[in-house]
């Protein structure tokens, strides 16, 4: 039987904790089916593995196809953390492996931040903070892209879940040892955790997925914040980091409040984390607007996908935000990346 129905698009969500992906139709709606891994991408020294995606990707997409009854995909958008930075091997080799094994011949490569933009305000000018394992913000006027942060749990990420966790294993250790800043309730959250001080640097410093257990920690010390000044400190420290990155990429005022919009599973923390956040964002960002997210990264990046089949993509495209490909086979997709980075 042919499928005359509107075309189907792919979403796929690559962050520090794992793949989702997603297909649908390009009319808008929820998902005609999902699929998640626990098994986050790898980063090597050629940035982002394109091979490590695709071996998900691929199988994910076929599964998706035979549930739906989806006869082709119009379009794939990927949104992957370190897109920006460590995306070039997902730039060189995505759009011809998608174009030989699913005849996909438009796909959108976007920072985790621009499918979390999409997700949560969709195509209008603002700001949001996507809080998850890292921490980054984006902002536009729908010409340029504004962006803070989003370094990595080594050189920034302040305010997100591994920077929690990392400090909040900090003042563990900092009791641990007797050194000032300790707490011992983070200290037995530590041991329950992780089996005590001595086995965190062997559970830890040999991991490809470093930022992913060190947020893992950071529920632990949002449930000592109530009790623990030490914990409650991170926490007003991060909610101050994460204002401070939303403040700089709002878009100029217009005369409107901008629209600042909150997204990431850092927001599951709740009030503990919350409160603060609000408290910084009256004193450091009175003429901002907060507001909760439309949506998620994934439904980002599949409004990404159906606004790429449809024609009707209005973000701004950038080499490292925002990246396309169009009509791209195995034989023109280095002249398809030439162009897109001219």
């Amino acid at each position: 039987m042919t499928d005359t129905g509107a075309p189907w698009v792919l979403g796929v969500d690559s962050g520090g904790s794992g793949v989702r992906f997603a297909l649908r139709r390009t009319e808008p709606g929820p998902p005609a089916g999902t699929i998640t891994s626990k098994e986050p991408v790898r980063t090597g020294p050629a940035g982002i593995d394109a091979g490590h995606l695709l071996d998900q990707l691929l199988p994910a997409a076929r599964e998706l196809m035979l549930r739906t009854g989806a006869d082709r995909i119009a379009a794939v958008a990927v949104g992957a953390a370190g897109m920006a930075t460590l995306g070039d091997a997902l730039r060189a080799e995505l759009p011809g492996a998608l174009a030989r094994s699913l005849g996909v011949r438009a796909l959108a490569l976007a920072a985790d931040a621009v499918t979390a933009y999409a997700g949560a305000l969709g195509q209008r000018s603002g700001a949001v903070v996507a809080a998850g394992t890292g921490m980054i913000a984006l902002g536009t006027d729908l010409t340029t892209w504004r962006r803070a942060d989003g370094w990595g749990h080594l050189l920034g990420d302040s305010g997100g879940g591994a920077w929690i966790g990392r400090a909040g294993l900090d003042a563990a250790l900092r009791e641990h040892d007797g050194r000032p800043g300790g707490s011992a309730a983070l200290l037995a959250r530590l041991n329950a955790v992780f089996g005590g001080p001595g086995e965190l640097p062997g559970l830890l410093y040999p991991r490809t997925d470093r930022p992913a257990v060190l947020a893992s920690f950071a529920p632990e010390v949002a449930g000592c914040a109530a009790a623990d000044p030490v914990a409650a400190g991170i926490l007003r420290e991060a909610a101050r980091h994460i204002v401070e990155s939303a403040a700089a990429v709002c878009p100029p005022s217009t005369g409107e409040q901008p629209q600042v919009a909150l997204t990431g599973g850092l927001l599951k923390l709740g009030p503990p984390l919350l409160v603060p956040l609000r408290e910084e964002f009256g004193s450091r960002l009175p003429q901002a607007c907060p507001t909760g997210a439309a949506g998620d990264p994934l439904d980002g990046s599949l409004l990404i996908a159906a606004a790429l089949a449809d024609g009707e993509l209005r973000l701004p495209r950038d080499p490292r935000m925002l990246w396309i490909a169009n009509g791209v086979t195995d034989h023109d997709r280095v002249s398809a990346k030439t162009d897109q980075d001219s």
